[in-house]
């Protein structure tokens, strides 16, 4: 096994090329071995093993950084820097991280969890550098899509003006997490097939032709390459940016790239160097199917019958059949087709359905462009993601007061994916924004009437609900619309009053029974709509209640609980306790062991009620 003998990039070197592609081999079965166990981005990091391993051969890290973009291509190369010892405990809780990460290992230059950052960080790295006379190169690894977003180009060209010492690999697979789309996808296809250059022979031809008849035409053709060449480089678009352009080269033929990362590395300035990868190489399931083994769960040898829908299945349904009522209903993701259900959308209403590429600011603006014209766009993007649209939400749709409907998914703990994707975040930058409505449901039916009462609403509307499977409630028919603003009291009590939201709704009413049985007795309110808020039952409940335990899935700071805080500020006999995620990037884990270490399961809220009740007698 060659490599049981790689421990680190300087034993990689020592390695012959036959040896190299043995250990591409290793890698990948390692790779797949693994991800079976624990879950993970498979096809990215099978499309870039000979690319990695290449890289190391003729660079140095960690005086050389290296950094990926997006982050889960980086799996072989946590194997072969200082990580293949834990590579088992990959995603799980206490082991190592999906992306790259400072605090990991000093080979990963820069952390890496959402697309099109590579660029610019590289060149900050690089920059700095020069500045603090460091020797060593900086390489950014850029693919799987991520050259569909603005931040990309946004790189590119600030690197094309500096005239730094630069290298991006440009890996290019024709794929984002789905089908690569948009016009910079088409175009780096044409030039990866060359079909730019046949067109400009062909034309050129055919205008010879026609002009100077066949023997003249006989007479150029030496020429003509020569022609075509200089007035259509396959790199022209770089080029421009200010890149040298290098390729298109094969990113699994290990000894091209070793030779042609060698030249680059004695290259000044900025390069561009075009890399042509399959996606899940060398296991034929994720190649023929890349899109389903983007991200994999771990296999199970019994799969579990009759589970409940995840919350994904009960939005896509749901909106196809709000979008069979009204035609003015639209449907917008940035390349999460799959991820966020719209791919059954896509199936039914294609010309109502639009994939932007990774790029959430203007899908955001995008979807304002077509409420404006009386459309009703429903903008399908996780927690974290919708973060990177913040301003075009501001400035684009609530200040305008568009109806822009965003389906914020994966909202709260996702799980293995960490800290880089948690969706601990949205309330507390979509509250403090005015003509915003937010709302999150406690099961999986009251997902479906917000989603239909956000699309007949003329509001800025997010429906926020987390990554997982449902409760398993009774899904009634028919829609119906929720009074926006109120909230429901699902038991009543005399000693305390819980006020939930989402997923955490029916762990306080689990909780509240078993304070029951000890005599706490615990009022538990939906509290589904956390702007705006139900101040008439806030009223209320204040007449007969003093203190109050809010819970939600949300960073405590600036979320539903500051929210409830502020409308008691003035009242001191009213106490408040919020609980949710505390003041800090949470791990990655299992989604449910999260959720318990942060305290807002069941558990967490049982002892916090006693807690609660404890200070309140004291």
């Amino acid at each position: 096994m060659i490599l049981e003998k790689v421990n680190s990039p300087e034993d990689l070197k020592k390695l012959s090329t036959e040896e190299l592609k043995q250990l591409a081999e290793e890698v990948r079965k390692f790779i797949v071995e693994v991800v079976e166990k624990t879950g993970g981005h498979l096809a990215s990091s099978l499309g870039v093993v000979e690319l990695t391993i290449a890289l190391l051969k003729v660079f140095s890290p960690p005086r050389d950084e290296i950094v990926w973009d997006v982050g889960h291509q980086s799996y072989p190369y946590k194997i072969l820097t200082d990580r293949k010892e834990k590579f088992h405990t990959l995603r799980q809780f206490g082991g190592i991280s999906g992306f790259p990460s400072i605090k990991e290992s000093i080979y990963d230059a820069f952390g890496t969890g959402h697309s099109s950052t590579s660029i610019s960080a590289a060149l900050g790295l690089k920059v700095a550098k020069r500045l603090r006379g460091e020797e060593g190169h900086v390489i950014a690894v850029i693919g799987d899509g991520a050259l569909t977003a603005g931040e990309a180009y946004e790189g590119l060209n600030n690197a094309g003006q500096l005239k730094e010492d630069l290298i991006v690999i440009l890996n290019d697979n024709e794929m984002s997490i789905s089908k690569n789309i948009g016009a910079i996808s088409n175009y780096l296809t044409k030039v990866a097939t060359g079909e730019n250059l046949r067109k400009a022979k062909e034309r050129l031809e055919e205008v010879t032709k026609r002009i100077f008849g066949e023997r003249v035409y006989k007479t150029l053709k030496r020429v003509e390459d020569l022609i075509v060449k200089g007035l259509f480089p396959p790199g022209m678009l770089f080029e421009e940016l200010g890149f040298r352009y290098v390729g298109p080269i094969d990113g699994h033929d290990i000894e091209t790239l070793t030779v042609t990362l060698k030249n680059v590395s004695r290259m000044k300035g900025p390069t561009l160097v075009h890399v042509i990868t399959k996606k899940g190489k060398g296991y034929t399931p994720a190649e023929e199917k890349p899109e389903k083994f983007h991200g994999v769960s771990p296999k199970i040898s019994k799969p579990v019958e009759n589970l409940p829908p995840s919350y994904t299945e009960v939005f896509s349904k749901t909106l196809i059949e709000i979008a069979r009522e009204n035609e003015n209903v639209v449907a917008i993701t940035a390349a999460m087709p799959s991820g966020t259900g719209l791919d059954k959308f896509k199936e039914v209403f294609s010309d109502r359905y639009f994939d932007v590429g990774i790029a959430e600011q203007h899908a955001v603006t995008f979807a304002a462009g077509m409420a404006k014209k009386g459309l009703k766009p429903v903008v399908a993007i996780y927690s974290t993601f919708l973060q990177r649209a913040y301003d075009q939400i501001v400035h684009d749709v609530a200040l305008q007061e568009l109806p822009v409907v965003f389906a914020v998914d994966r909202a709260g703990l996702v799980g293995e994916d960490g800290a880089t994707h948690h969706g601990a975040f949205d309330l507390s930058y979509l509250r403090h924004i005015p003509n915003m409505v937010i709302a999150a449901p406690k099961d999986e039916e009251e997902l479906r009437h917000l989603l239909y009462t956000a699309v007949k609403s003329d509001k800025p509307f997010a429906v926020r609900y987390p990554r997982g499977r449902g409760y398993g409630v009774r899904i009634r028919e028919p829609l119906k619309e929720i009074p926006i603003g109120s909230w429901e009291v699902l038991k009543e009590g005399k000693d305390l009053v819980i006020l939930a939201i989402g997923w955490t709704v029916y762990q306080a009413f689990e909780a509240a029974k078993k304070l029951e049985k000890e005599g706490v007795n615990v009022c538990v309110v939906n509290a589904r709509f956390i702007k705006p808020l139900d101040e008439k039952l806030l009223e209320e409940l204040s007449k007969k209640f003093s203190t109050f335990l809010t819970v939600e899935e949300n960073v405590v700071k600036g979320g539903f609980g500051s929210a409830v805080d502020e409308f008691f500020a003035d009242r001191e006999e009213i106490k408040i306790f919020n609980l949710g995620i505390p003041d800090r990037f949470i791990e990655h884990g299992n989604q449910n062991l999260l959720r318990k270490l942060v305290g807002i399961d069941s558990e967490g809220i049982y002892r916090k009620v006693k807690e609660v009740v404890s200070v309140v007698k004291s």
